[in-house]
């Protein structure tokens, strides 16, 4: 598990089974704030956001003492990271309202912009088996939308749309299930929603315990294990929490 330290030019290696930590990964040129971190086993890489720096860090994980190997610029403040099937990196460019999609040596593959309007500052993206592409749109009126490789926005789920669950505000970060539905950070409102794959409906997650959410920022979804984590601005921590969400 990785953890982004900002201020720092660290990132925190830890133990997903043991939660110990392992070691430190020091990235040269890192900028101050971080707001993003995606691994690929295929290429054994770490890749990192620099939101301010409008680069992309990419950090090599084959050796003891792991330094980034390789950095490019980027469109206007990357913000969420992942990993495509295709073992490229998706970028979520705020700033600029895009998606990008490079290789893991820089090379730009596609770039998208949502042609839709409301539909702006996309934070973090993951593409689906479709091809498509889920996001998530950091507005105090908060927004998700799946996107086609052509920018037409095909589906949403917020802004005034009735919901038993109300509005979400700030949505951070994202992930997808083993059946297609969408774990969504709702930062604004200090929880975790499950939003079905057609985006019509949504439900809070729940779980035991008194552990309260202050500020949820990042979160990953661990299958191996059936759990998912979510990091904190407000708290500063990371919890674990069993998943409770049908085929996870």
């Amino acid at each position: 598990m990785f953890v982004a330290c900002n201020n720092s030019q660290q990132i925190e290696v830890y133990d997903a089974g043991t939660f110990t930590l392992q070691r430190h990964l020091t990235v040269p040129g890192l900028g101050q704030i971080c707001y993003g971190l995606a691994a690929c086993i295929s290429n054994n890489c770490l890749y990192a956001s620099d939101f301010y720096g409008n680069s992309i860090h990419r950090v090599d994980l084959s050796g003891s003492q792991s330094a980034a190997v390789k950095m490019w610029s980027v469109a206007s403040h990357p913000a969420g990271l992942s990993v495509n099937k295709a073992h490229n990196v998706v970028i979520a460019c705020q700033g600029a309202n895009k998606l990008q999609e490079y290789t893991t040596l820089g090379t730009l593959v596609r770039e998208i912009s949502p042609q839709q309007a409301g539909v702006t500052r996309p934070w973090h993206a993951i593409q689906l088996s479709t091809g498509d592409y889920v996001v998530c749109h950091n507005m105090s009126q908060g927004v998700v939308s799946v996107v086609g490789i052509d920018g037409q926005v095909m589906c949403t789920y917020g802004h005034s749309q009735a919901s038993c669950v109300g509005q979400m505000s700030s949505p951070k970060s994202l992930a997808v299930t083993n059946n297609g539905d969408i774990l969504l950070v709702d930062q604004g409102n200090n929880r975790i929603l499950s939003v079905n794959s057609s985006l019509s409906s949504a439900q809070v997650l729940t779980w035991s315990g008194n552990d309260k959410l202050q500020q949820p920022f990042g979160l990953c979804l661990d299958e191996s294990r059936h759990r998912f984590y979510i990091s904190e601005n407000g708290g500063g921590r990371v919890l674990t929490f069993e998943s409770t969400c049908a085929n996870c």
